[in-house]
């Protein structure tokens, strides 16, 4: 599979956090350039633009004065690799702390978010190029004890651009992660903040930025290119205002459900998964009827010039995928076959346990099934549409992780401590 093409600003970035990079890369740019370039940015800064041929700028809600970070488009692109070294955690705590990572342009392309957690992903593998809980696209879905870093860039990134990238990467294998977790104990505490003698322990520098921003820079929506695009009436103006703010606040939710301590065990990573996801349907919960306001008030003229935005990544993407879609494929690979005789040989269970065991398993089958059926759809072209699409995807995740969760739990109970330890050595040993 061809890696996908980064900026310099995300190379540079890798450079820091893996310790090394090859190939150059061509400016971040604007969205239209297809998955090299950024999303071209611009949040609710100088105002909206009003009426036919010019218009004045007003001020709207929380946002006014802040500018998103606007890429220009993107011309050809280079080709960049890079290749993750052995990094001590002092090192990577610097590298997710640099100005470079807090570029909003960076972050709002999904590419380089995907790289940002490929590296962070696998810090403190030696040489390895790929870990076997990476996404089909590319990402990573769990980077440490973190559960879907970035998840807010990701849900307005398919809502607004149609760019599923990042959102429809998610899926089963990512439960089937969370059981198995690839990362020991002895990794998870890279991702945490160094700990002074008797001091309580503050939450991770590191983990905060990859669980999000607040800054209106990297996460809100881009509401002067909307409004650039539909040229709204001032009652318009002020409903896509409050779809500004409710982005804002979404974003805010979301970071709450950053995790304050690694869990070194399946059920406490499945429950920190589903307060991730839970979390996230709430965000939809509040951008949702915000967005569905605004979008009613338009005309057919400006809901046709709303949903043109998309349409050039939309074509971008295709024409740059052998397939001709973007639309991502939900099936799981013999990756994430169930490990039924490794289970065997390190557990050696009991007739209790098996039972037991195989009701998990037939479980996490269900569930795959599950989220293999709602994968996304390749007809939706509108925002809310969209926006409809992940609150079912995520409906779907959550009720997965719940049902996997319980299972895991029943299990987890009948083992001993030695079992449980041997449990929690698998997925590591994958990466051995």
């Amino acid at each position: 599979m061809m890696r996908p093409v980064i900026g310099i600003a995300a190379v540079a970035f890798a450079c820091m956090l893996a310790g090394a990079a090859l190939a150059k890369g061509g400016h971040g740019g604007g969205h239209g350039g297809g998955h090299g370039g950024g999303h071209g940015g611009g949040h609710h800064g100088g105002g909206h633009f009003r009426g036919h041929g010019g218009g004045h700028a007003h001020g709207g809600g929380h946002h006014r004065g802040m500018r998103f970070a606007t890429g220009a488009r993107r011309g050809s692109p280079n080709f960049g690799h890079i290749r993750n070294a052995a990094i001590r955690p002092a090192n990577f705590r610097n590298a997710l702390n640099s100005s470079t990572f807090r570029n909003g342009r960076l972050i709002s392309n999904p590419v380089a978010r995907a790289q940002i957690a490929t590296a962070a992903a696998l810090a403190g593998w030696s040489g390895a190029s790929s870990g076997w809980w990476q996404h089909a696209g590319g990402g990573y879905g769990w980077v440490g004890p973190l559960f879907w870093p970035f998840a807010y860039n990701d849900l307005y990134d398919y809502t607004i651009w149609g760019d599923g990238l990042g959102f429809w990467g998610y899926g089963y294998p990512d439960i089937y992660a969370g059981i198995f977790g690839p990362y020991g104990y002895d990794r998870l505490s890279a991702y945490l903040p160094q700990q002074p003698q008797g001091r309580r322990r503050a939450r991770s520098a590191p983990l905060d930025q990859l669980c999000g921003s607040d800054r209106r820079a990297i996460v809100g929506l881009p509401i002067d290119q909307i409004a650039a695009a539909v040229q709204p009436s001032d009652a318009q103006g002020a409903d896509l205002d409050a779809l500004g703010n409710a982005s804002m606040d979404a974003a805010a939710l979301i970071r709450t459900s950053c995790p304050t301590q690694a869990a070194a065990t399946a059920p406490g990573r499945l429950a920190a998964m589903q307060q991730r996801v839970e979390a996230m349907q709430k965000a939809v919960d509040l951008v949702q009827p915000a967005l569905d306001k605004f979008y009613g008030s338009l005309t057919d003229e400006q809901k046709a010039r709303f949903n043109a935005l998309a349409g050039d990544q939309r074509r971008a993407t295709a024409s740059n995928d052998a397939s001709g879609s973007s639309v991502q494929n939900c099936s799981a690979s013999a990756a994430f076959d169930w490990p039924g005789a490794t289970i065997e040989e390190r557990i050696r269970p009991n007739d209790t346990q098996r039972a037991a065991l195989q009701v998990l398993q037939d479980t996490s089958a269900k569930i795959s099934a599950s989220l293999k059926a709602a994968c996304e759809p390749n007809d939706v072209m509108t925002p809310p549409a969209r926006m409809s699409a992940i609150r079912q995807r995520l409906g779907v995740m959550l009720d997965g992780i719940k049902s996997v969760r319980a299972a895991l739990d029943d299990f987890y109970a009948t083992l001993n401590d030695e079992q449980k330890a041997q449990f929690e050595a698998i997925g590591p040993r994958r990466m051995s």
